[in-house]
C-alpha cells in the first residue's frame, strides 16, 4: 500500500464509514450470482441515500445513478458506482505543465480554510519531490499570517520573500518574482490574504497580483488555487464559482477531509465545476497534504465499503 493511499485512506475514514453503515445491506448481494448482481440494481435508494449523505450532491449523484442503471449488471455494482465516479473526476484535468520555470502558484480562499498552512504544506511536498521552493508572503494584512507561514516554511526547509506588515501584498509578489528567477527556483508559492468574495476591493487585489507576476514571469500565474474547507460541504460550491468568476480559479486544495462525513463534495465539485481537485488535507502534520488521485479517492471511499 503506498503511503498516499494509507493517509488518504485514513483521512477519509469518517465519510468512509457513513458510506459503510448506509451500503453494509448491499455487501452480500453484490458479491453473489449474476442474478443477484441484477437485483441489486434496482436497489438504487441505498445507494443515492449513500452518495448524498456523504455530500456528493444531487447533479453529481443523479449522473451516477443513470450511469449505473445503464451499465446494467455489468459487472459488480460498487465498480459501476466507482467506475462512473472516476469518470467524473477525468473530466476535470488539472493544468497543464508546460515546463516553464519557475512556475508561480497562487493559492486564494477565505480566511479560516487552512490556506496559509496548506502553503507550508505544499512547498514541504514540492520539496520531497525535489523541487526547489520559494514562497511569497503576500498576506501583508495579517502579521500573524506572516509568522505562521514562516513556521512552516522553516518545516519545510524553503526560503520565504516577506515585507513588513501593511506593505502592498503586489510589490511583494513583484520582489519574490525576481528573487526567484535569480534564484533559480522550480516553484513559486504565493500566500495572499484571504478574503471574501464579496469584497470588492479583495478580489481587485488579487488582480493586481496576478498582472504583476505576469509582468516578471511571462504566462505566471501557472496555477490558481483555491483552498476549500471540506467540512462546509455544498456550500463550499459557492465560494468556488465566485472565485473562478473573479480570480481566475484553475484548481482546487480541499482540506480537512480528515474532520469531516462530507469526503464526497469533491465529487460534486469536479461534476458542477468541472474544476481538478490538485491536492486533499488529510490530517495535520507537514505530511497530510497529498496529491488528489482519484484512484485512490474512489477505492478508499466507495470500492472498499461494501
Amino acid at each position: 500500500m503506498s503511503s498516499f493511499f494509507s493517509r488518504v485512506r485514513a483521512g477519509l475514514a469518517k465519510t468512509a464509514a457513513q458510506i459503510r453503515e448506509r451500503l453494509s445491506d448491499l455487501t452480500d448481494r453484490v458479491s453473489e450470482t449474476p442474478t443477484e448482481r441484477a437485483a441489486a440494481a434496482t436497489s438504487l435508494s441505498e445507494i443515492e441515500e449513500a452518495l448524498i449523505g456523504a455530500d456528493v450532491g444531487l447533479p453529481a449523484t443523479e449522473r451516477i445513478l443513470a450511469a449505473v442503471k445503464q451499465a446494467g449488471a455489468a459487472g459488480p455494482l460498487r465498480d459501476r458506482v466507482g467506475d462512473e465516479i472516476k469518470r467524473v473526476f477525468a473530466g476535470a484535468p488539472p493544468p497543464p505543465d508546460n515546463g516553464q520555470r519557475p512556475r508561480v502558484v497562487l493559492i486564494v480562499g477565505v480566511n479560516g480554510t487552512g490556506k496559509t498552512t496548506s502553503v507550508g504544506k505544499l512547498a514541504n511536498l514540492f520539496k520531497q519531490q525535489g523541487q526547489a521552493v520559494l514562497i511569497c508572503a503576500a498576506d501583508t494584512f495579517r502579521a500573524a499570517a506572516v509568522e505562521q507561514l514562516s513556521v512552516w516554511a522553516d518545516r519545510a526547509g524553503v526560503d520565504v520573500i516577506r515585507a513588513q506588515h501593511g506593505a502592498d501584498p503586489a510589490s511583494v509578489v513583484h520582489d519574490a518574482a525576481v528573487a526567484a528567477k535569480a534564484r533559480a527556483r522550480d516553484i513559486l508559492l504565493i500566500d495572499t490574504a484571504g478574503r471574501l468574495h464579496t469584497r470588492a476591493n479583495l478580489m481587485s487585489e488579487l488582480d493586481k497580483i496576478r498582472r504583476v507576476v505576469s509582468r516578471e514571469i511571462p504566462g505566471a500565474p501557472h496555477e490558481v488555487l483555491l483552498v476549500l474547507d471540506a467540512t462546509v460541504g455544498q456550500n463550499g460550491l459557492v465560494q468556488a464559482r465566485e472565485f473562478m468568476a473573479v480570480g481566475g480559479v484553475n484548481g482546487l486544495i480541499l482540506t480537512k477531509l480528515d474532520g469531516t462525513a462530507k469526503g464526497g463534495v469533491a465529487v460534486a465539485i469536479a461534476h458542477e465545476l468541472k474544476l481538478p481537485i490538485r491536492f486533499i488535507g488529510v490530517g495535520e502534520g507537514i505530511d497530510d497534504l497529498v496529491p488528489f488521485d482519484a484512484d485512490d479517492y474512489v477505492n478508499a471511499l466507495f470500492v472498499d465499503q461494501w
